[in-house]
């Protein structure tokens, strides 16, 4: 191609497509197949992406941590009547929230993002929300701690590299597009003390989500870290009341700039150590009577409308339940395989029904993998008591 042929606006919208095909060629790569709207994240995000306080809707659904399970993510999903057989979003309007700790203990952790990103802009399309957050171990990854990755997860990341490197490769052939920065750019090429069989899954995880990586940027970037929906809070592992004085707007605006790779190599203080938003486990420990709940008073007396702090973070065994006369609900199930593999379960919240636990239990244990409709009354769990034979209503 000729130099002056650089100039002509036809020139320049091809070597754009030729741009796109390429990322669009390595998301379906990497992805299971997915092909999502838009493979550039660099692009800004507008306000209703961002947002950290929203009004209730109808129907609410929450999920617990994931942790790199792609068929018990699916379970869940299909449990709530979010999507169908063919992954393809079947919520309606629905909005939903997943609290986070999609990363670690599993092996399909890109997967699970590429899907929960696809559902995001098909859930927009028919009026509902997929709202993701920030677990402890999204900050973790993003700050390099990766004690809890399988020998797969690190896998699928090497396989990941591989294939974004073979695009970066493609689009140095195309005349006119800029040439695009080296992934491992600061990055040892071996590290001392790591099998030799890991090195390579280790570089890859350190590129793609240390800040500004490709996958941080891309998907944990868009992620929230508290949030509020209508009468619920909700944080990975907690809030106390010091951390909705600091201010929920500015906690979730100062981790995106940290991901996003403007605010050093260490996570903001507030998701750091044992009473941070996402490593709280003052309102989630399984004994009941060890529930802080004056702390818990505390904290959402100062959110106004608010009635009740929705976590995950801490398995609870027994299910979905609550404490603190409902005010502090606890929805990590430990449902992925590297969790104990526990049952899928989803709290779901209705305007005009007020709180229930739909649970896959039944199905599990009788070997049937057909999953329970969302206006089903079989196979639902107690909701939010103690566990017992029937279902149970809790009074929002």
């Amino acid at each position: 191609m000729k130099e002056t042929e650089h100039k002509d606006p036809t020139c320049k919208d091809v070597t754009n497509l030729l741009s796109l095909f390429v990322d669009t060629f390595v998301d379906f790569s990497v992805s299971g197949g997915i092909f999502l709207r838009n493979p550039d994240s660099r692009t800004s995000q507008d306000a209703s992406e961002t947002a950290t306080r929203y009004p209730a809707p109808d129907h609410l659904v929450a999920i617990g941590d994931l942790h790199g399970d792609l068929e018990k993510s699916k379970d869940a999903l299909k449990l709530a009547g979010l999507i169908d057989n063919s992954d393809r979003w079947t919520g309606g309007s629905t909005t939903v929230v997943q609290v986070g700790d999609v990363l670690d203990r599993g092996d399909d952790e890109i997967k699970i993002l590429y899907l929960l990103e696809k559902l995001k802009t098909e859930a927009e399309k028919n009026g509902g929300k997929l709202i993701t957050m920030n677990g402890n171990h999204e900050i973790m990854n993003v700050e390099g701690d990766f004690r809890y990755v399988t020998k797969n997860g690190l896998k699928e990341f090497e396989n990941w590299a591989n294939w974004y490197c073979i695009g970066n490769k493609m689009k140095t052939l195309c005349v006119g597009l800029e040439k695009p920065k080296d992934l491992f750019s600061g990055i040892p090429s071996v590290f001392k003390g790591i099998e030799e069989e890991y090195n390579d899954g280790i570089r890859a995880r350190i590129a793609a989500l240390r800040p500004n990586g490709p996958i941080a940027e891309r998907f944990l970037s868009k992620n929230m870290t508290v949030l509020v929906v209508g009468d619920s809070v909700f944080a990975h592992g907690g809030l106390l009341k010091r951390h909705v004085e600091y201010g929920l707007e500015k906690i979730n605006q100062e981790v995106r700039d940290w991901i996003n790779g403007l605010a050093g190599s260490l996570a903001p203080r507030y998701c750091r150590g044992r009473n941070a938003v996402v490593w709280l486990r003052k309102f989630s420990d399984e004994s009941k009577e060890k529930c802080d709940c004056s702390a818990l008073e505390h904290a959402l007396a100062t959110i106004p409308g608010v009635k009740r702090m929705i976590m995950g973070h801490t398995i609870q065994g027994e299910g979905i339940n609550s404490a603190c006369d409902n005010r502090a609900i606890r929805i990590d199930v430990g449902m992925s395989r590297g969790c104990g593999g526990g049952f899928p379960e989803v709290l779901v919240i209705n305007r005009n029904s007020g709180l229930q636990v739909w649970s896959l239990k039944p199905s599990y244990q009788n070997n049937n993998r057909s999953y329970l409709p969302a206006d089903s009354k079989e196979g639902l769990a107690l909701l939010l008591q103690e566990h017992g034979p029937k279902q149970v209503e809790v009074k929002a």
